[in-house]
């Protein structure tokens, strides 16, 4: 999967469609939830000592920020969002070396869910 040449956002946009298509309630809500993956290391993007929720407490771990579109008869991821921490974003040789495009800036968790909830509105996903 890492040497795989695909367009993530893409991928994205057509499970939204695929969700959309089955799901779609203008009362629907869309969640957001951080979960923090466990990581041994620190070559992984995005893996320092945080706050992880899975954990419930700080360890050493990658933060990812993902958006659930959520109705009576059923829920689907429909997008995410790797956390970068500002340690990673202002190394440019360890981003250069983990492959982090140069366009990925730092961001707050609170940020890359309203990015996620903004582009789920502008694609038209019918929620409240």
């Amino acid at each position: 999967m890492g040497r795989a040449v695909w367009d993530a956002d893409a991928v994205r946009n057509d499970v939204r469609d695929y969700v959309i298509a089955r799901l779609a309630d203008p009362n629907a809500v869309l969640v957001v939830d951080e979960t923090g993956d466990l990581k041994k290391g620190t070559a992984t993007v995005g893996v320092q000592r945080q706050y992880s929720g899975t954990a419930g407490r700080i360890e050493n771990c990658q933060v990812a920020v993902f958006l659930t579109y959520a109705v009576g008869r059923g829920h689907a991821f429909v997008d995410r969002r790797l956390y970068l921490p500002d340690s990673w974003a202002s190394d440019p040789a360890r981003r250069h070396e983990a492959g982090v495009p140069d366009e990925a800036e730092f961001a707050t968790k609170p940020h890359l869910a309203t990015q996620m909830i903004t582009d789920a509105l502008a694609a038209g996903t019918p929620a409240r």
